[in-house]
């Protein structure tokens, strides 16, 4: 393998960490994110640094938590002069090119990538038009009830974007097949999928909602449960789903999975096609997770294993070892410092993750630090600012001006017993919510969200005063959507 290798990083949105086969999922059908686990290293304790779309995807960028690049909502902008990933592998030589989706907020659609190969789903501008859906309700893509009741058989623009990312990329992996270039490439493929709506095409969800099975939940977990998971619930309204719905929308959700391991399969098919898959270090990972009603959640916005963690998976033949496991705690603040270690860049400055390497390389990797921090600020339906702490086997979970929650994940894996109040666990409870409120300031983030929401009234109707062509925008067709599918 050349000193330095091409780089395929593939995204996705909205992946739980939990639905897949070689994650143990016997269930969802995934030959192709099997196969790449196989030929790799799957990190099954991974966190990203915020379970929201656009914080967690700048924080994995920039491998900066949210409170340092001041973005903690989907509506914040990163600052241009702000370095990421792409900067760094840029200024070592690489041809860093962007294809698909990184929900980018306001002008500036690069962030250190030399080409964009395809626009976004979501308008680069606030006040933009949202995606066209056409007869399926706009509802379906946020964080309340009708997400879950409006789910079924049918296809939507979200798979019709994710065919046209992995079509336009697959063709850039031809261009380079043909080039004679001494500069390697970082492909970075950004897709949107399994993000709802929780429709999927019609034979793939009639698979899944014929063998669904509903989530485990203890008799009387919801009336034990802490009271801003209940609120959460509650302001979202899906308290009181039925068996039918919570069906109907998790078989959507597997349907979505594996649609999206075909086009996964389709891009590593490309890749190989074009004689690069020797000289590829091939990573998948998520922006967050998707709750699928484990723990009686949905989508993403809370710490619990299946929002806040996310599938990480690296391969590349000959430079790492076949079917590895690792069970360290990382995070998606990891990948900047590791692909820079892989391409010989100059490492990022003021970054929070650690090079991943050594868990790549070797059998034991005692001073790793087996930890992760994630945090939501911002309100979300009204929920309160929080953060969390995975250290080892335990997380803490702490929302500002409530008492934490605790759990051991190697004894209570589902996060169903809160320990917090269990005197055995006061000094582990106390060491960690030290940890993770030493450096936060929940306050200073709203005073600073609330200038930001003024500022952003102008421009939404600045926006939305003009007709403004769009170069960075994926706009599509009607004939995208089939909703219902019979």
């Amino acid at each position: 393998m050349a000193e330095k290798p091409n780089v395929l990083l593939i995204m996705s949105d909205q992946h739980s960490p939990h639905v897949m086969g070689c994650a143990g999922d016997e269930l969802v059908r995934t030959p192709n994110f099997d196969a790449l686990a196989a030929r790799g290293v799957r990190f099954e304790n991974t966190y990203c640094a915020c379970p929201l779309c656009v914080p967690s995807r700048m924080a994995f960028l920039t491998s900066r938590h949210c409170q340092d690049t001041e973005v903690w909502t989907n509506g914040c902008t990163l600052a241009s002069d702000i370095p990421t990933f792409a900067h760094a592998l840029g200024a070592a030589g690489y041809d860093t090119v962007l294809g698909g989706r990184m929900h980018f907020v306001g002008p500036d659609q690069r962030h250190g990538f030399h080409r964009r190969l395809l626009g976004d789903l979501t308008c680069s501008h606030p006040g933009g038009p949202a995606p066209n859906l056409g007869p399926i309700p706009l509802s379906t893509t946020g964080q309340s009830r009708p997400s879950v009741e409006i789910s079924g058989p049918g296809r939507s623009a979200y798979q019709a974007y994710d065919d046209a990312v992995a079509d336009t990329c697959n063709d850039y992996l031809q261009e380079r097949a043909g080039e004679d270039s001494d500069n390697p490439f970082l492909l970075v493929a950004g897709f949107v999928l399994p993000h709802c709506p929780f429709i999927a095409p019609k034979q793939l969800y009639d698979y899944y909602y014929d063998n669904m099975h509903l989530p485990e939940i203890p008799y009387g977990y919801f009336e034990n449960m802490h009271p801003v998971m209940q609120g959460w619930r509650e302001r979202r309204g899906i308290h009181n789903l039925s068996e039918e719905e919570i069906r109907k929308a998790r078989a959507g959700y597997y349907g979505l999975v594996e649609y999206f391991d075909g086009i996964v399969g389709r891009l590593l098919q490309g890749l190989d096609e074009a004689g690069l898959g020797n000289n590829t270090v091939t990573i998948y990972v998520s922006d967050h997770g998707e709750s699928a009603g484990e723990n009686g959640l949905w989508w993403k916005s809370n710490f619990y294993e299946a929002s806040a963690g996310v599938p990480m998976i690296i391969s590349a033949p000959g430079r790492y070892p076949k079917g590895v496991v690792r069970d360290e705690v990382v995070s998606l603040l990891d990948i900047g410092p590791t692909l820079t270690d892989i391409a010989g860049a100059e490492p990022m400055p003021a970054i929070c993750g650690s090079r991943l390497t050594p868990l790549l390389s070797a059998d034991e990797a005692d001073d790793w630090r087996d930890e992760a921090i994630s945090e939501l600020t911002g309100s979300v339906r009204g929920d309160p600012p929080g953060r969390m702490i995975r250290s080892g086997p335990w997380k803490l979970i702490q929302y500002h001006g409530y008492e934490p929650m605790l759990f051991n994940l190697d004894e209570d894996p589902h996060e169903f017993t809160d320990r917090a109040s269990d005197p055995k666990c006061k000094q582990i409870r106390d060491k960690l919510q030290a940890r993770v409120t030493a450096d936060w300031d929940p306050d200073r983030a709203e005073a600073v969200l609330a200038r930001r929401a003024r500022d952003r009234e102008l421009l939404v109707n600045w926006r939305q005063a003009w007709e403004i062509e769009d170069a960075d925008h994926w706009y599509a067709p009607d004939s995208a959507n089939v909703w219902p599918e019979t």
